[in-house]
């Protein structure tokens, strides 16, 4: 799910018609993928219909020296989260920008939340020192609401030093459904940057 996932969408489904690939089969962690993927004619299934997956590919917001993640901006990331988790190879794709010594550095903590625990999940995460602040939604009035139906509440912190603990600790506060911290889960990250004015791709594996 988002910019990067579309561009990866449009790739499959180019490679697809030209005869390049064959024998794949997609699982969208969006309705925006899902849209993508019938428009470019990648032909799509769901985890009720298989029993394994070979590769997940998307971006992320934020990435740490230790390949851990925030993601979340397209407020995906519970669904990313069950996907990327049970692939067989995550495989992240970034721009140098995305790279932070710490997470927490430029982006928000996004966690999932059910809308009617929202006051109290705010207090619990205030708690746990962060500053959260719900989503509002861009041309249109009022929060921004998932594809599960759910609410988004952005959290400051000021420091991420244990992101493993922390995610747990977010997600065990009654209502929060799923959190942007990814701890563990990236295989291989490819950096695209310019050099020189030449577009070049590392890996951080």
């Amino acid at each position: 799910t988002g910019s990067t996932a579309a561009y990866m969408i449009q790739f499959l489904g180019e490679r697809l018609q030209s005869g390049q690939l064959k024998d794949i089969k997609g699982i969208p962690t969006s309705f925006q993928s899902n849209v993508l993927a019938k428009q470019y004619g990648v032909p799509l299934t769901t985890l009720d219909e298989v029993d394994h997956m070979d590769i997940a590919i998307d971006g992320a917001d934020e990435v740490d020296p230790q390949k851990n993640l925030i993601k979340g901006g397209g407020a995906a990331h519970t669904r990313e989260k069950i996907v990327d988790c049970l692939a067989e190879q995550f495989i992240v794709v970034v721009d140098s920008s995305k790279l932070v010594d710490r997470l927490g550095s430029t982006f928000l903590l996004p966690v999932e939340v059910i809308p009617m625990a929202m006051t109290p999940v705010i207090r619990a995460i205030e708690k746990l020192g962060g500053q959260p602040e719900v989503r509002m939604g861009v041309k249109k009035a009022g929060p921004v609401v998932t594809d599960e139906g759910n609410l988004v509440i952005d959290v400051k912190f000021n420091s991420i030093d244990n992101p493993a603990e922390l995610e747990k600790s977010l997600n065990n506060i009654p209502g929060v459904l799923e959190n942007g911290l990814f701890v563990g889960v990236a295989d291989v990250i490819l950096v695209g940057e310019l050099q020189d004015g030449q577009p070049i791709v590392r890996e951080i594996a």
